[in-house]
């Protein structure tokens, strides 16, 4: 496959350089914090009383990763560079694609209480860099892939976009990957145009576009059938290397954004396949009002924009073993075959005279239930409705008193996420 890309990265043009780091003075640590709008927008405040991706690996597989980073520093495993068989965990000379996406994911600030400089979504989690070349090189990601899939990923970061054709060797990495219960996150790409791009248009793969500030689809945002999510991808503050942050634009900065999501999902359910993760995912995110009544998901939209808050407390079913992703042509889905196994194992090991004990208990917890329900039903009817009024969870009166966070400006609550985008964008122009 060639890796021979309109852009470098799907991360678009960095505005760095004179605009923020030549003639002018570099951003301070608390305006750098200032300018990560989306956090502001995630409700990173409450979503971290939850969740905060730890115990979760995230491989990037992207140019390596600058692990002596100050936000970065303990965060960063060695991985893997297949640019020189060394490991992935230092910077590759000027180029930073790789460090920014890592610092959006697992980024943990530095200072006092972690306050100053660039915070990911998932800050706890762990990343495991696999470094390959981003540049005009025949290159494959298959076994990159099949690297990050045995060193322990649960969720692979993919920022990059390919015009090729997808070879036999990465259908079966990315079927592999599915195998393994791993999750696939990558860019659509910033051509603004239908051309499916690689490796989100793979089967099996969630492919993510740009939301600017006003949560819109960014204009240069590639669509399609294939797309599942939006996220945040303009105006993003990350972390650099020749400099110490850098603002872009693009489907990069969005992928890492539902790559964390994904990660703080599954820190908080381990048990759901990966399937059933991008299930939560798309069925938690965000629409605009225009998009009501539409079929979905749609070629630009996909299912809305990632609401981690949501997708951390809705209850909800955990659905199908695949989600929203199609099942594998050999029938089997997300879960590891080793979980298949032990379930068969522990099938084929129930006795008759268990099961039937099963029945009866289970029968018999039926009649207990029966009861308790007829005797809450006639003492409601005494009593009025419960305190606390209509509204399930996440309704006012529902188990707390929670109240939901006010959904985003304008936009169809499916549901909401905590907080409300700044009223203007960061002070530094746009990176394209």
């Amino acid at each position: 496959m060639s890796f021979t890309r309109a852009l470098r990265a799907a991360g678009g043009v960095v505005v760095a350089g004179a605009l923020l780091f030549g003639t002018a003075p570099v951003a301070s640590a608390d305006q750098t914090r200032k300018d990560q709008w989306p956090l502001t927008v995630f409700g990173v405040d409450d979503i971290w009383k939850v969740s905060t991706g730890k115990g979760v690996t995230v491989a990037v597989i992207d140019d390596p990763v600058d692990g002596s980073h100050p936000d970065l520093k303990g965060s960063v495993l060695p991985g893997k560079s297949f640019l020189d068989g060394g490991t992935a965990d230092r910077p590759d000379g000027k180029y930073e694609h790789g460090t920014a996406m890592a610092s959006l994911i697992a980024g943990h600030g530095h200072g006092p209480g972690g306050g100053d400089g660039v915070k990911g979504l998932a800050p706890d989690a762990k990343i495991l860099p696999v470094g390959i070349d981003l540049g005009d090189k025949e290159e494959s990601y298959a076994e990159p892939l099949r690297y990050a899939v045995d060193h322990g990923a649960k969720v692979v970061n993919m920022s990059f976009e390919d015009f090729g054709d997808t070879s036999s060797a990465e259908k079966a990495a990315v079927d592999y990957a599915r195998k393994h219960d791993v999750l696939l996150v990558a860019a659509s790409g910033n051509s603004g145009s239908s051309i499916p791009h690689l490796p989100s248009s793979v089967p099996g793969v969630l492919a993510v576009g740009a939301a600017d500030i006003d949560l819109k689809v960014w204009k240069f945002s590639s669509y399609g059938s294939h797309i599942k999510l939006l996220a945040p991808g303009l105006h993003i503050r990350s972390a650099g290397v020749e400099t110490p942050y850098r603002l872009a634009n693009g489907t990069s900065d969005s992928t890492a954004y539902v790559s964390a999501a994904a990660a703080l999902v599954r820190a908080k359910f381990p048990d759901l396949t990966a399937g059933q993760v991008a299930n939560r995912l798309v069925k938690t995110a965000v629409l605009p009002d225009s998009m009501k009544g539409k079929k979905l998901p749609d070629r630009h939209y996909g299912y809305g924009i990632v609401n981690p808050w949501q997708a951390l407390i809705k209850k909800m079913p955990k659905g199908s073993e695949n989600g929203p992703l199609p099942a594998l042509k050999d029938g089997s889905s997300n879960a590891s075959s080793k979980d298949a196994q032990q379930a068969a194992e522990s099938d084929k090991g129930m006795s008759t005279g268990v099961i039937i004990g099963i029945v009866g208990g289970v029968v018999g917890l039926l009649v207990v239930v029966l009861i308790v329900v007829l005797v809450v039903k006639k003492k409601n009817r005494r009593n009025g409705p419960p305190p606390g009024g209509p509204g399930g969870y996440g309704g006012p009166g529902g188990p707390g008193g929670f109240v939901p966070h006010p959904p985003y400006p304008g936009h169809q609550q499916q549901p909401s996420a905590p907080g409300a985008y700044p009223s203007a964008p960061p002070t530094q122009p746009p990176g394209r």
